[in-house]
């Protein structure tokens, strides 16, 4: 640790040792950065820090996929619960800026536009949340990435799954639901609405929006309800608040990668990407 960051971060007073600092000093540094790193080892973290990286340049090149990341590979390192609590804060601040990215007055049209799913899916993850540590992993994973992994694999099949124009409002409900109750245990409410958008040819950068809106309003809604239930608390938050620099820094990079992407290579991506995530959830859920 430098001592400059010492300094930076604590100001107790103590007696000098042989490294010139107070003794008070290094020891309330230690106890932020024990904070920071959740009780992780360094190893660990740096490695947890690297997935939060990558998810967040995924999720800025096709617009989602960071949860779904995070939680099938923190499961490798983190208890279920520092999992859910860890990805909190960077869904949040990635969702801003995916919402906002064109701008207040598009990412408002798009909330009226979904606010069926918008609407359930609060409802739904507000439902579900106190059940987070109730629901074992294995069944929700496993509820999740079969339906995700054939409607992908169908899409990339060239088979039509179109919602009828009659069926769509009833099915943006429907659909909302789901994504809501999963949600709330999980931190996962994205599939739901890819399978939404992808059904009914939405274009780029609607769909874009459209997810970072959801998404966003979701992520506040799981903010909320996990600072009921205590998951997200003191210890946990500043975690979480710690893995929002790379999950930025990723964003971004990202970002770079949509805009090359035309309408069919960015349906093609969504869909692959849908493939392998639920076919991870599948085995996360059978290992």
């Amino acid at each position: 640790m430098k001592p400059v960051l010492c300094r930076a971060v604590n100001r107790t007073g103590g007696f000098p040792d042989q490294d010139g600092l107070p003794q008070g000093r290094k020891i309330k540094c230690g106890a932020v950065m024990d904070a920071v790193m959740a009780g992780l080892s360094p190893g660990v973290f740096v490695a947890v820090l690297g997935i939060t990286l990558f998810a967040g340049f995924v999720k800025g090149a096709v617009g989602f996929a960071m949860p779904l990341i995070l939680v099938s590979t923190f499961a490798i390192f983190l208890p279920q619960e520092l999992a859910l609590a860890g990805l909190i804060l960077p869904t949040l601040v990635t969702n801003i800026s995916q919402a906002f990215r064109q701008g207040v007055g598009p990412a408002k049209d798009t909330a009226y536009t979904y606010r069926r799913f918008l609407i359930a899916t609060v409802i739904c993850i507000a439902i579900s949340a106190p059940f987070a540590e109730m629901i074992p992993r294995t069944v929700y994973l496993l509820m999740l990435g079969i339906p995700i992994t054939a409607f992908a694999a169908l899409q990339l099949m060239g088979r039509g799954l179109a919602i009828k124009l009659q069926h769509r409002n009833r099915a943006e409900w429907m659909l909302g639901v789901v994504g809501g109750l999963y949600g709330g245990v999980s931190g996962i409410w994205g599939p739901p609405l890819l399978v939404f958008l992808l059904s009914t040819s939405a274009e780029k950068l609607p769909s874009i929006r459209a997810q970072g809106v959801v998404f966003l309003i979701g992520a506040v809604s799981l903010l909320v309800s996990h600072l009921v239930t205590g998951l997200a608390n003191a210890e946990t938050l500043v975690f979480s608040a710690a893995l929002c620099i790379p999950a930025l820094i990723g964003l971004y990079a990202g970002y770079a990668v949509q805009d090359r992407l035309d309408q069919q290579r960015f349906r093609r991506w969504t869909q692959g990407l849908l493939v392998l995530t639920g076919l991870n959830m599948i085995r996360q859920a059978l290992v």
